[in-house]
């Protein structure tokens, strides 16, 4: 029913709005042409057909540079889209559990797989519930023989071994 705002992004400043009396000029093939006054610089960039784009402020005299305005907001967005999506190096979490069939191990571990190539870290935890926390070494082996099975779909190596916890066991992988 209503539409989803995006949130509000900076715009960067451009052309009269920028208030310096002086910038360090990049053209458009990305050539420094050294620090002048603001007038000349919009001038330079008019005559070309493009706008002057205050790139950064956070250096004194801020840099500016002569290009088409829409072309950089497109490349700002594609930017801040591509960096959401390459995250790489989270940790994701497999959970097993105690009396985990055969066919369930293979399914996770192919899930873990996917983690993996994408350069995931995984957590492979094992929560035991009453009774099977005082069966610690079957679960061990649970762990070792899904790690095996893993390790037969891709190389992987261990970055922290098997740690009992309070409800359970855990161990971290990487890709190798």
């Amino acid at each position: 029913m209503y539409k989803k705002r995006e949130p509000q992004t900076k715009r960067p400043t451009i052309n009269n709005s920028i208030r310096a009396k002086e910038v360090r000029l990049i053209d458009e093939e990305g050539q420094q042409l050294g620090v002048m006054p603001l007038e000349e610089a919009i001038k330079q960039a008019k005559e070309k057909g493009l706008d002057l784009i205050q790139v950064t402020e956070k250096v004194d005299p801020p840099i500016c540079k002569i290009m088409d305005y829409g072309k950089y907001v497109y490349s700002l967005k594609k930017k801040e889209k591509s960096a959401k999506h390459n995250k790489g190096g989270e940790l994701k979490s497999i959970r097993l559990t105690f009396n985990i069939s055969d066919h369930d191990a293979e399914t996770r571990a192919k899930q873990a797989e996917k983690f993996l190539k994408i350069g995931d870290k995984v957590m492979i935890e094992m929560r035991l519930k009453g009774r099977e926390k005082a069966h610690g070494d079957f679960a061990r082996e649970k762990i070792m023989k899904f790690t095996e099975t893993l390790s037969k779909i891709v190389p992987i190596k261990t970055e922290r071994e098997i740690r009992r916890q309070p409800r359970g066991f855990t161990m971290i992988i990487t890709k190798q």
